[in-house]
């Protein structure tokens, strides 16, 4: 299992952030004793940048935690501190969604729902080419198309990750790539739907409106109860990701409606290989 440092600084935000607020200070006091700029204290707390771990055992000592709760936390914080292999395709890859592909390396399930496009991770190298050459043009091309196909080895992994996949009928329609690429890529995504760890479920223009019409959208889920869900949404030029409890029941309850309404595995497997044959 990877120990991603995304992962790590985000669990370091979030138990600062509580320490502070169950110590009663602000964040002008704590950011004051410890001798850093509130702004900076807020963006450590929201996971924006890290923290070095001498600063962390500052805050720790401030906040009147010690011994071994204070040593675990300062190791969390020496792993935040390590590289991922995202980081080497910085000059592609956007900081906000290097974010999502720090949390992406250590998820032990993923949810999600695509109205347009195949998910990255279920991509073949052809499709993806192309979903690049059109959404973000020629610079950087095969750079972007090596990234995706590196993160897709959380699916091969000696633990890989639990993958739900709802795909809007209009996936399977729409020719990306020309329809020799298509049809490799509705062979692809046929033969990964019978992986242990991979469920493939197609969402038919029969069903309707749902829930999930203007929400494409990934539910990370994580090994460590510590390390809570998050939902993660992005779009051309920006990410967020929402981790309050709430946002992520109403995003698992939208993923669980889409399975119900979607056809189920072996259907859409039925569906996908009938897509193939009409590329092919």
């Amino acid at each position: 299992m990877t120990t991603s440092p995304t992962v790590r600084r985000r669990r370091i935000a979030r138990e600062l952030r509580q320490l502070r607020e169950g110590a009663g200070m602000t964040l002008d006091v704590a950011a004051r004793q410890l001798d850093m700029s509130k702004s900076n204290l807020s963006r450590i707390e929201n996971a924006q940048i890290g923290i070095r771990p001498r600063d962390v055992r500052a805050a720790l000592a401030l906040y009147q935690v010690t011994g071994a709760d204070a040593e675990a936390l300062i190791e969390i914080a020496r792993d935040a501190r390590q590289r991922g292999w995202w980081q080497s395709y910085s000059d592609v890859l956007p900081e906000w969604f290097e974010f999502y592909v720090g949390l992406e390396a250590e998820a032990t399930t993923l949810r999600t729902y695509e109205a347009e496009a195949v998910p990255g991770l279920l991509q073949t190298e052809a499709y993806a080419r192309e979903v690049f050459r059109r959404t973000a043009g020629e610079d950087g091309l095969e750079r972007k198309v090596a990234a995706r196909l590196r993160r897709q080895e959380v699916l091969r992994r000696e633990s890989p990750v639990k993958l739900s996949v709802v795909l809007n009928e209009a996936v399977l329609c729409r020719p990306v790539g020309g329809p020799a690429a298509m049809a490799g890529q509705l062979r692809h995504l046929t033969d990964i739907a019978h992986s242990p760890n991979v469920t493939v479920q197609v969402l038919p223009f029969a069903t309707g409106g749902h829930p999930a019409m203007s929400a494409p959208y990934v539910i990370l889920g994580f090994a460590d109860a510590a390390d809570y869900p998050v939902v993660y949404l992005d779009n051309l030029t920006m990410g967020l990701a929402l981790e309050e409890a709430g946002q992520v029941r109403g995003y698992s309850l939208v993923h669980e409606e889409l399975c119900r309404t979607a056809l189920d595995p072996a259907g859409s497997v039925a569906r996908l290989e009938e897509a193939a044959r009409h590329f092919a």
